[in-house]
C-alpha cells in the first residue's frame, strides 16, 4: 500500500497492482479489477449489485482479506464517480478497514476497529488478517480528504456511509475527522446519520480513550433536550469508552428510550446492522448490560 503511487489510485490504473499475488484471497479465475470497473460503469442499482458480488470476494462472511485492502483506494474513487456517491461502496470500504465483528456488540467490541496487537487472526486464505486490516486503514486514511466532503452531501445514506468509513481511519487523521463529524452533528436532521456521527466520534476516540470524547458522550446521553437517537447512540459510545458500571440514570434511560420503534428506526446504522436484522440496538444493549453472559465473544477475536 505504501508503494502505490497516487497516480495509480487517481487514474484507476488497476494494471499497476499485482493482484495475481493475492489470487488465494479472492479465488482463482475471479477478476477483481474487472469487477471494480463494472461498479464504475453501472447505474446506481447495477453498481450496488456489483458491490455485493465484490463484497463476497474480498470480505467473505464479514472477514476482510488482503485483496480488499488493495481495492480500498479504488473503491473510494469509484464511489465518487457516480452522480450520487455509492453508499454501499462506502460501507464496504469501512468494513474492509475493521476487524471482523461477527455479532460483537459488547462494550469492548462494538467500536473496536483493530484486533489486539498481539493477536494472530487469519483470513480463510491463510494470510494474517491483522495486516490486511491495517493496510486498508492506511489506504482509507490517505483517502480521507476525498470522503470528508461527503458529510455534507444531500443524500443522508451518503453522509452515513462517509461517517462509517471515516471512523476507521488511523490516528494521524483522527483530530480533523473528529472535528468535521462534530461540525456536522448539530446541523444533521436525519436520525440514522445523527446516530452514525455519534458512534463515529466514539470509534475514533476508542483506541486512546479520549477524555473529551468520554465527557461529551456522557453529556449527550444525559441531555433530555437531545433526540432519542443521539442520547442512545451516545450511551452506547460512552459504555464502550469507559469501564464504569452502568449508572442508574443510564439504566433508566435505556429502559424508556431504547424502544422497538427506535431499534427499527436505527436498523440501517452500520454498526448496528452488522449485529442483527432490525434488532441491532437491542442486541448491543443486551450484550452490554449482561457482560458475563457474553464473555465468550472476546475469545472469537
Amino acid at each position: 500500500m505504501s508503494a502505490m503511487d497516487p497516480a495509480v489510485k487517481d487514474g484507476l490504473d488497476y494494471a499497476a497492482v499485482p493482484w495475481e499475488r493475492f489470487h488465494h484471497a479472492f479465488g482463482p479465475g475471479s477478476d477483481l479489477p474487472e469487477r471494480l470497473e463494472r461498479i464504475r460503469c453501472a447505474d446506481a442499482r447495477g453498481a450496488d449489485d456489483q458491490v455485493d458480488v465484490l463484497w463476497d470476494m474480498i470480505c467473505h462472511q464479514g472477514t476482510p482479506n488482503a485483496a480488499g485492502a488493495l481495492a480500498v483506494p479504488f473503491l473510494i474513487r469509484i464511489a465518487l464517480t457516480h452522480p450520487v456517491p455509492l453508499p454501499r461502496a462506502l460501507h464496504l470500504v469501512g468494513t474492509l478497514a475493521r476487524r471482523s465483528h461477527l455479532g460483537d456488540g459488547t462494550r469492548t467490541g462494538l467500536l473496536r476497529t483493530s484486533a489486539p496487537a498481539d493477536s494472530l487472526a487469519f483470513e480463510p486464505s491463510g494470510y494474517v488478517s491483522t495486516w490486511s486490516i491495517q493496510a486498508a486503514r492506511q489506504a482509507l486514511t490517505e483517502g480521507a480528504d476525498l470522503l470528508l466532503p461527503l458529510l455534507s452531501h444531500t443524500v443522508s445514506a451518503v453522509r452515513t456511509g462517509a461517517a462509517y468509513a471515516l471512523s476507521a481511519a488511523t490516528p494521524p487523521a483522527r483530530d480533523r475527522i473528529t472535528a468535521a463529524l462534530h461540525a456536522h452533528l448539530d446541523a444533521e436532521d436525519d436520525p440514522v446519520t445523527r446516530a452514525s456521527l455519534v458512534l463515529a466520534i466514539g470509534e475514533l476516540a476508542w483506541e486512546q480513550r479520549d477524555a473529551d470524547a468520554v465527557a461529551r458522550a456522557r453529556a449527550w446521553w444525559q441531555d433530555p433536550a437531545r433526540p432519542a437517537e443521539v442520547r442512545i447512540s451516545a450511551a452506547l459510545a460512552w459504555l464502550c469508552l469507559v469501564d464504569d458500571p452502568i449508572p442508574a440514570d443510564l439504566d433508566a434511560l435505556l429502559d424508556t428510550e431504547a424502544t422497538d420503534h427506535l431499534a427499527d428506526l436505527l436498523s440501517p446504522v452500520p454498526w448496528l446492522r452488522h449485529l442483527a436484522e432490525k434488532q441491532g440496538l437491542h442486541t448491543a444493549l443486551t450484550q452490554m448490560r449482561n457482560p458475563d453472559d457474553y464473555a465468550w465473544i472476546a475469545d472469537l477475536y
